[in-house]
């Protein structure tokens, strides 16, 4: 049942929020820490607690069961995202939004749809879960975001419903080839396909993650998403909500298709580095920092999605740290770049300039986590990318040399947004206020877990051992 609260406690919060009228925001903050506190508490418990899974009668008659597990992987996704919605509600405490009870609201049942995702051991509650995180984030764009919001959410409803339709297909037909008809992760893992079953189901599958994550090509979506959500919905975009695609391939496709995510990895990790050498070149030439990010993400991600294909131990252990890091990361400067926004109004870099001068706390913490972002030595990026192109290496030499251009440009784009927001000599006469007390705890507990991981990352490792144990011996020959 304590495991259940991951779930219950934001959406019982979430659906409070919509009647809870200037309150909203205290109750969002309040329910938020409390899920961040039963995480802990379960962390603290030993790996083989019977606390760590919960099992209930969902839909009895087709055999689909309410069961959540916390596994290795669970736990690396769900510390994320029990860490990274009090820090965007500290983020935004200043904010003022219109019908602020709704927008809370959504944010909490997003939160615990997220939860869901990421505790879900039975397919269809899975899929479930999947779609609750997606429903309160598309009228978060529609109704919270810039000019552009309705055809841009349009856009992203038609690619995040194209993915989980084939998704549910992809689920159904593996259900009716189970030995027993079940729902349950261990079932679907046993179905009995052929060949050319394995090879289009797959494909199912990985279209509904890639879409998600996003990869090339099925990324056109992201940018404009990014640009014009309103930056809270951003941060769970890209900080936690693109981790669904990843850790469907790690809990879902890879065990259910591990012959063909064998033959198909070359080709998906080609697709991942052409995904990473592009996106970084069109990062380069951005002059809106907001779209910077959101194809630097683009990058990261496909390096993250080209390790997991390389399924060695390596690789893996690289990517659920990066799984984790990289949210950290992101939502870091999603919370800087929102900081500018609400002051200026400005989001084009070459109209900005010399803020360092005016918000020098402003700019130290985001020079940190933006050196975390290309991975600088003693950072939290660091350990992941490095296991990670060393898995790379270890499966395929070549593909490890052109996805490491990629950590060429992102130094470059990234010191070049530095240098064009911060320093220099700035266009207009911008009047900027240094960090504000709840956003500086925010951003300052985001570089403390920067730093700490980057200098001892132990305990990342540990959470994600166990599971790279026993899927390196399902997957690897």
């Amino acid at each position: 049942m304590l495991l259940s609260l991951l779930i219950l406690i934001p959406l019982l919060a979430g659906l409070a929020a919509f009647f809870a009228g200037n309150q909203a925001k205290a109750l969002a903050l309040g329910g938020s820490l409390l899920t961040a506190a039963v995480m802990g508490y379960l962390l603290s418990m030993p790996a083989q607690s019977a606390a760590l899974e919960f099992s209930a009668s969902w839909l009895g008659s087709i055999r689909a069961n309410f069961t959540l597990g916390l596994d290795g992987l669970g736990k690396v996704t769900t510390l994320l995202t029990a860490v990274a919605f009090p820090i965007i509600f500290l983020s935004i405490w200043p904010n003022n939004y219109r019908d602020a009870h709704q927008f809370y609201g959504l944010m909490l049942l997003t939160m615990a749809g997220l939860m869901g995702v990421f505790l879900a051991t039975d397919a269809l509650l899975f899929y479930f879960f999947w779609e609750l995180a997606l429903i309160p984030t598309y009228f978060l764009c529609s109704k919270w975001g810039g000019e552009r919001r309705i055809a841009v959410s349009f856009k992203f409803f038609i690619y995040t419903f194209v993915g989980s339709l084939m998704m549910l297909i992809g689920i159904i037909y593996l259900y009716y080839k189970t030995p027993d008809q079940s729902f349950s992760w261990k079932s679907m893992t046993q179905a009995v396909l052929t060949a050319k079953e394995q090879a289009f189901f797959f494909w199912f599958f990985f279209v509904a993650f890639a879409i998600k994550m996003p990869i090339f090509p099925f990324h056109t979506w992201q940018p404009d998403a990014y640009e014009q959500s309103p930056t809270a919905t951003t941060m769970v975009l890209s900080g936690i909500m693109v981790k669904m695609g990843l850790f469907g391939v790690v809990r879902w496709l890879l065990p259910l298709f591990p012959d063909m995510s064998t033959k198909m990895a070359p080709i998906v990790i080609v697709l991942c580095i052409v995904g990473m050498l592009y996106a970084s070149l069109i990062a380069m030439r951005q002059s809106n920092i907001k779209r910077l990010v959101a194809y630097s993400s683009i990058a990261h991600i496909g390096l993250i999605c080209a390790a997991l294909f390389a399924q060695n131990e390596l690789a893996f252990n690289g990517a659920l740290i990066q799984l984790f890091s990289h949210g950290v990361n992101i939502i870091g400067l999603w919370i800087v770049i929102d900081l500018i926004e609400q002051q200026t109004g400005i989001t084009k870099m070459d109209d900005l300039g010399g803020l360092a001068q005016k918000a020098p706390t402003m700019a130290v913490l985001l020079v940190v986590i933006a050196l975390a972002n290309i991975a600088l030595p003693l950072t939290n990026a660091f350990v992941g990318e490095f296991l990670m192109f060393n898995g790379l290496f270890k499966y395929q030499p070549w593909y490890a040399v052109a996805a490491g251009i990629s950590i060429i440009l992102a130094a470059v784009y990234t010191l070049g947004m530095i240098q064009k927001v911060f320093y220099g000599t700035s266009q207009n006469a911008l009047v900027v206020k240094d960090v504000k007390p709840g956003v500086a705890v925010a951003l300052v507990a985001l570089v403390v877990m920067i730093l700490a991981f980057g200098i001892y990352p132990k305990p990342m490792l540990q959470f994600s051992g166990h599971h790279i144990d026993s899927l390196t011996s399902m997957l690897v020959k």
